[in-house]
């Protein structure tokens, strides 16, 4: 069983505040990126904020430890509680985002290898393996490995115990639901919900097959 989660990628306030309303009772947490913060400002963590469902910061924090830190410190005021950045900077940059997720009372995710196919360019070879490793080491609440990837997702598990997996992946990429939801925590998915022609269809339908 694992939690559904909404990649809310849509660049419409009006428009992702409305699918996010639609879709709300069928989630367990939204997840909000560039593609919809850009446009539309930090401030629209504050209208999801009305649905009750928690919300998490898909910035993929990548800089220098004080960037990080100011970076997650608005994320959080902003009002979201948690935040994904990834791991690569190295450990002190992954542990200003850790730092900042705890003392604001929000949990920090760490990019272990992602969902495209471009990301086993860089990502393996022992690379993500490692990543997550130093997830764990810096105290990350969990980490993000790619649906589309069963076993990689597996492996990653191996080093991360009891950490939580957020996978991203199924639907538009391609992964298998069935073959990921008893290895991970939570499924990400963006366009195959708020792409659909009935969002809150798909949500429902997404969330019984998650169970």
């Amino acid at each position: 069983m694992a939690d559904l989660i909404l990649s809310l990628d849509v660049q419409d306030r009006t428009s992702a505040i409305a699918v996010a309303r639609a879709c709300a009772p069928h989630l367990d947490a939204i997840k909000v990126g560039y593609p919809l913060v850009l446009p539309a400002g930090l401030s629209v963590a504050g209208d999801l904020l009305t649905l009750g469902l928690p919300l998490i910061a898909d910035f993929k924090v990548a800089d220098i430890p004080n960037t990080n830190q100011m970076i997650c410190t608005l994320a959080f005021q902003a009002g979201f509680s948690a935040i994904i950045a990834h791991a690569f900077p190295g450990e002190d940059a992954l542990s200003g985002c850790v730092g900042v997720a705890h003392s604001s009372g929000g949990a920090c995710y760490a990019v272990a290898e992602m969902s495209h196919p471009g990301a086993a360019e860089f990502f393996h070879s022992g690379v993500a393996e490692r990543l997550a490793a130093l997830a764990v080491r810096c105290r990350a609440d969990g980490i993000i490995a790619p649906a589309t990837r069963p076993d990689r997702v597996a492996r990653l598990r191996e080093i991360v115990g009891p950490l939580k997996i957020l996978s991203p992946g199924v639907g538009a990429q391609g992964g298998d639901l069935e073959a990921v939801k008893d290895l991970v925590d939570g499924i990400i998915v963006g366009r195959a919900i708020y792409g659909a022609a009935d969002p809150a269809g798909a949500a429902r339908e997404l969330s019984r097959r998650c169970r």
